[in-house]
């Protein structure tokens, strides 16, 4: 009966429903030379139109074992030494990237009908500039990281409550207070593909391709 419901739910939703969605011609010929302006223009224009939650992305690694995993993290900046996120060198996405460091970023904005895909190598900034990243941050995030255990196995609510409510107060008392284990990951893309819908499925997608003297762009069947 469950699985009968879910098919229902399916069948009954719609792509990029015009009463919410609205799909801007892209003409790729017009795109900027390097995928990180591109990027920012795109960006700005998902704010613009009221997309939720717009740094919000998909971060997709693999583990020594070579299986794969994918979860939503925050984008905390992106410039020439790449796209910025952060989380404990100790969670299991720390020691992904630990193990093998080369991951894939998706941003997924529907209100647009456009996705970005990032594929790179990520490398650690160092621990001064990690530090500086989460104390810009909110105190919320500063409990948060000061929390810590991110992916280790947890006895109860109750103990978690009781730690995090621990980590609130050290987070009050002291903003400035380390979280030794958070890290500022970049990852460099060596590709970027801007994703653009059609009403008509005749999608574009434009893909950037580093080649180590700057970029080059080719167009792909969508």
């Amino acid at each position: 009966m469950a699985q009968h419901d879910l098919h229902a739910l399916l069948r009954s939703l719609r792509v990029w429903d015009p009463e919410v969605t609205r799909l801007p011609p892209f003409d790729p010929e017009t795109a900027p030379p390097t995928p990180l302006a591109l990027f920012t223009d795109w960006f700005a224009d998902a704010v613009a139109a009221g997309q939720p939650e717009p740094h919000t992305m998909s971060l997709a690694t693999s583990d020594e074992e070579g299986l794969p995993d994918v979860r939503i993290v925050m984008l905390h900046g992106a410039d020439a030494d790449g796209w910025s996120f952060a989380t404990h060198a100790t969670s299991r996405k720390g020691r992904a990237l630990a193990a093998r460091p080369y991951a894939a970023l998706a941003f997924y904005w529907p209100v647009l009908g456009r996705q970005v895909r990032l594929r790179g190598p990520v490398a650690s900034a160092p621990a001064e500039e990690s530090q500086a990243d989460l104390h810009a941050r909110s105190t919320g995030a500063l409990a948060a990281a000061l929390t810590g255990r991110q992916s280790e196995e947890l006895e109860s609510l109750a103990e978690l409550r009781q730690v995090s409510e621990a980590a609130w107060e050290r987070a009050r008392e002291n903003p400035a207070e380390p979280s030794p284990t958070w890290t500022l990951y970049r990852l460099r893309p060596q590709t970027v593909e801007f994703f653009q819908g059609d009403p008509e499925r005749r999608h574009v997608r434009l893909e950037y391709r580093s080649t180590g003297f700057g970029w080059s762009r080719t167009l792909l069947w969508p």
